[in-house]
């Protein structure tokens, strides 16, 4: 049996015209993942995916180091789970601040399984490591890759798409390509992701005050003059934006003179969900 294993960071040229591939059964997909004891364990894919928690494992494939890259493996530290996640790469690292934010994710993971199948057309096994996965508050999951280039796949990784999308579509699950965001909004998030630990949801017991200075909509640094005094009051600020209970358009700048107003009581994120969710 010929295994060929598949980066899933090597993609980023344009896709050929064209490219169709036969996919096979999702019932025939495998799943790899580490198990209690740090062990291997392969399973059908459709019944790993009911009964394995992947948010909570070890990634089954470790970052590589790349000579001459300007980046390399790290830790993002999750709001949402209150445990660090391994990245791969700047990309990786920005799609999990996204997730992080996100109010309806309530676990994330990186690389924490391996789908194993055979190519319907060269009867070659193939496999493929999904570098993200996150669970939804609501029932679901993600798995998704981060490409650093907005460029659709190509080759080998446009081929795992397709295959990915079946098997997770068969099992409740979503697969996609996270693209980069906006530089705006990435920039916006990453100094949000600064204040997002809990420590400064009421640091100096301003969270009340820094809430009911943005009542109604009103810029920045205004609110938080109002609310006390500027320089502890805007940890709490940026932490509630970060947090969705205040909101701004994250399209343009950060600034003084951003317009904030009240966010939504439903999707905010604030601890509530990561308590209940390490029961």
């Amino acid at each position: 049996m010929e295994y060929v294993i598949i980066d899933s960071s090597q993609d980023g040229l344009p896709a050929a015209a064209g490219s169709i591939w036969r996919v096979p059964d999702p019932g025939a997909v495998e799943a790899e993942f580490a198990g209690a004891e740090g062990e291997l364990v392969q399973r059908r894919w459709a019944d790993a995916a009911v009964d394995v928690r992947f948010e909570e494992l070890q990634p089954v494939a470790a970052f590589s180091v790349v000579p001459g890259r300007r980046w390399g493996p790290g830790w993002w530290w999750s709001a949402t789970t209150g445990r660090h996640v391994p990245h791969g790469s700047q990309a990786m690292c920005m799609q999990l601040m996204l997730l992080d934010r996100d109010p309806q994710v309530v676990g994330l993971s990186a690389r924490p399984v391996r789908l194993i199948w055979r190519d319907p057309d060269s009867g070659r096994v193939l496999t493929w490591v999904p570098q993200l996965f996150a669970r939804y508050a609501k029932g679901g999951a993600l798995l998704a890759d981060c490409p650093a280039m907005t460029s659709p796949a190509a080759g080998r990784a446009e081929r795992a798409a397709v295959v990915l999308e079946a098997a997770c579509a068969a099992v409740g699950f979503t697969y996609r390509r996270l693209l980069p965001p906006d530089a705006v909004v990435a920039a916006n998030v990453r100094w949000l992701a600064g204040y997002r630990h809990p420590r400064y949801r009421d640091a100096d017991g301003l969270e009340q005050a820094v809430l009911e200075a943005f009542t109604a909509p009103r810029p920045l640094m205004a609110g938080a003059a109002a609310a006390g005094e500027v320089l502890s009051a805007l940890p709490v600020l940026y932490h509630a934006l970060w947090s969705g209970r205040l909101a701004a358009d994250l399209t343009r700048p950060l600034g003084e003179h951003t317009l904030v107003s009240a966010g939504c009581p439903d999707t905010a994120k604030d601890g509530t969900e990561q308590e209940q969710y390490a029961r």
